[in-house]
């Protein structure tokens, strides 16, 4: 039998800290027959007291710059980690994953960024399940507050905190959208031809206004979604659209879960929707579920 994802967590505050979590970690891979080369994805600073530490072993380690890695949305992680599984892990998807997430306390993040990686960590534990990966999060005391310490910790197995995801991400999920402004517009045509230029109208350079029309029109058609009862606001840099649907999603994971060549099911549309755009944030209630798609 396949063993499951092992996800853990790591904290540090000091350099030597850093290297007492990620080195061993590492040796795990170095040390066990044929296993895939592990992976460090940490900052240049990190990495480069990897390759001191590890001397000649740095060359059976692939070193990646975390920005290279987590280049836009938590959504984008999934599908960048999917690949790379895909690509270079062995059977079952066995392979070391040293991850040091580029938006851990970054100056300028928000909380509905940190809000959206949270939520990230948490879903990974079952996006991730059936593999035999193991990932081993790094944190820097030094630049996350303890308020986004404690939250991870409870979406890491093995803290002593850790939560159900699917109980995490309802959580997370469970602070109410702000209501669209009095000027949003209703859209009467959800197809990529109506919307795109409605999205040019209000600032978006035509390549952008494009990208973001098609994500409607897949997010619309994955939900069924009727015309008429979408709105649209923003401009200059950035646009909002939100969707009305009559029926639930239901399903936490919507629109992370890469989609099979071969599968014609609806979440591809969100799946579309997710890599597009900064955020896409659904919310269930009673008679359907509402679904806001944010370009920027």
């Amino acid at each position: 039998m396949t063993a499951a994802f092992d996800h853990r967590m790591a904290s540090y505050g000091t350099d030597g800290a850093f290297l007492t979590a990620a080195v061993p970690f590492l040796a795990e891979a170095l040390d066990a027959p044929e296993e895939p080369r592990p992976v460090a994805i940490a900052s240049p600073r990190n990495l480069a007291l990897l390759r001191d530490t590890l001397g000649t072993d740095a060359e059976r380690v692939t070193l990646i710059d975390h920005t290279e890695w987590y280049t836009g949305s938590a959504a984008n992680a999934v599908a960048q980690g999917a690949g790379y599984l895909a690509a270079h892990a062995g059977p079952g998807g066995r392979i070391h994953l040293l991850m040091e997430p580029v938006w851990n306390g970054r100056a300028g993040s928000s909380p509905r960024e940190t809000t959206e990686w949270i939520r990230y960590e948490a879903l990974a534990n079952l996006l991730f399940a059936p593999l035999a990966a193991t990932a081993l999060c790094a944190y820097d005391l030094r630049t996350a507050g303890p308020a986004i310490i404690d939250a991870v910790r409870r979406a890491h197995p093995g803290t002593g905190v850790y939560e159900d995801p699917v109980r995490l991400a309802a959580e997370l999920d469970a602070v109410p959208l702000a209501p669209p402004p009095p000027d949003a517009e209703l859209l009467t045509d959800l197809s990529a031809d109506a919307v795109g230029p409605r999205a040019r109208a209000r600032g978006l350079a035509a390549a952008d206004a494009e990208l973001f029309a098609t994500a409607v029109a897949e997010a619309a058609q994955a939900v069924g979604q009727r015309s008429g009862t979408a709105l649209l606001w923003g401009g200059d840099t950035h646009c909002v659209c939100e969707l009305r649907s009559q029926r639930r999603v239901g399903d936490p994971l919507a629109g992370f879960v890469p989609p099979d060549a071969t599968d014609l099911e609806p979440g591809q549309g969100l799946w579309y929707a997710r890599q597009v755009c900064a955020y896409v944030d659904v919310r269930d209630d009673r008679d359907g579920a509402t679904v806001r798609l944010r370009y920027a």
